[in-house]
């Protein structure tokens, strides 16, 4: 097998990352845009000792899964150089998208966190019967020719494309409006109040002048709460999904928490999270969330104002969490052991460091949420080491469409 064949390929699983499994001459390909049970023709691109990968160019033999791409320029149908990425499960149906979903995150626990789990993957209760118009955040490329629109899938290349179906409409509509952009990067996000805020990342790199800006603060709302953040900063981009991992957070914590006891929120952003922890436990809540940005953590503060004794601070939760450990007294060390450390890390997960410090404050129960299944099932695996079992995996199908999947795991010291 070399770069540029066209193979015919039995497609027999599915991979974390939105890829498909086939084999063919004793080796496993790699190939997008299939799904299992189907055989296509792939052109590889990419040939290692042990793997391959190609490009799917034309569907042989058809699954009863396969529907039109809810995205025209992401269809099979398209040159594989034309097709965006980002939407890369959106040929399947959407139970079949879920079913797929539920076997990663269990295939994941099974490899590396050491036993089998059942995952149920729930949708949002307001999604749409084909898991579109959601997104309420969208980052857009500019080249430098102009071109404004998403990248290729796993390339640098914008496409321009005729519409973003996975964007709410009034997103859709003010990037489609979007002309004589200097290169560089576009974000586009609506708020709660249904506003479209423009934000503007030019190019660095080719010479561009930045002016000292102050970004625009918005307001998202949960429920009766309201948080502010920055419109270019993070936020849950579906529609619906901070309200249910708020709610799922809530539920996971259970009917009372001890106020007095001391729980952390890392990765906390601008304390979304945080304010579940503290209606669970009561406006008297000791609280900590941490987190790295400094805008954020500044809106946090202002997010959790209503709790007298919580705390924002910025830093990085590792180098935070080594502090902690190494000034807490016994006194601390004691309300740390009866709280619950919630955490929400980015797409890489928590990591060694990061558990193990967690670990040796040994908080009564971790609650971690993921948005990635491969680091939450191997930063499960690490807190199972220090004596902590998975009481229950539920996953939440925030990203339809696409292969990403968000899991909430309740963990609990044995």
């Amino acid at each position: 097998m070399q770069s540029g064949d066209v193979v015919d390929l039995e497609v027999t699983d599915i991979a974390h990352g939105g890829v498909f499994v086939a084999r063919h001459e004793g080796r496993v390909v790699f190939v997008p845009d299939a799904i299992p049970g189907e055989r296509v023709r792939a052109r590889v691109t990419e040939v290692k000792k042990s793997f391959a990968r190609a490009e799917a160019l034309e569907v042989l033999d058809v699954s009863s899964h396969r529907r039109p791409h809810i995205w025209a320029e992401a269809d099979i149908a398209r040159d594989p150089a034309q097709r965006v990425g980002g939407a890369d499960l959106g040929h399947i149906e959407l139970a079949h998208q879920r079913a797929l979903k539920e076997k990663v995150l269990r295939d994941a626990f099974a490899r590396f966190a050491g036993g089998e789990v059942e995952v149920p993957v729930a949708a949002a209760d307001d999604e749409t019967a084909d898991g579109t118009r959601w997104r309420t955040r969208i980052g857009l490329h500019v080249d430098g020719e102009g071109r404004i629109g998403p990248y290729a899938s796993r390339s640098h290349r914008v496409i321009a494309v005729a519409g973003h179906p996975l964007a709410t409409a009034a997103i859709e509509s003010a990037a489609l409006a979007l002309h004589r952009e200097k290169p560089g990067g576009v974000d586009l996000a609506q708020s709660a109040d249904g506003a479209v805020h423009v934000v503007r990342r030019p190019d660095r790199r080719r010479g561009a002048k930045t002016l000292a800006v102050t970004p625009q603060v918005v307001t998202e709302r949960v429920g009766e709460r309201a948080f502010q953040v920055d419109a270019g900063g993070f936020w849950q981009v579906h529609r619906s999904a901070a309200g249910v991992l708020h709610g799922a957070v809530m539920r996971a914590l259970g009917a009372k928490l001890d106020a007095d006891a001391r729980h952390l929120d890392l990765y906390g952003g601008v304390g979304l999270l945080a304010d579940a922890i503290g209606q669970v436990a009561g406006e008297d809540v000791r609280l900590t969330s941490v987190e790295s940005a400094p805008r954020a953590t500044a809106h946090a503060r202002a997010n959790l104002e209503r709790y007298p004794r919580a705390e924002a601070v910025t830093g990085r939760v590792e180098r935070w969490l080594s502090a902690l450990a190494a000034d807490a007294d016994a006194a601390d060390r004691d309300a740390l052991r009866r709280g619950v450390t919630l955490l929400d890390p980015p797409r890489a997960g928590a990591g060694a460091q990061v558990v193990d410090a967690i670990a040796e404050i040994a908080p009564s129960a971790v609650v971690y949420v993921a948005c990635d299944p491969v680091a939450l099932a191997r930063d499960v695996g690490l807190f199972r080491a220090h004596g902590y079992t998975a009481e229950s995996v539920t996953g939440f199908d925030l990203f339809p469409n696409s292969h990403h999947v968000e899991a909430l795991a309740v963990l609990r010291r044995a």
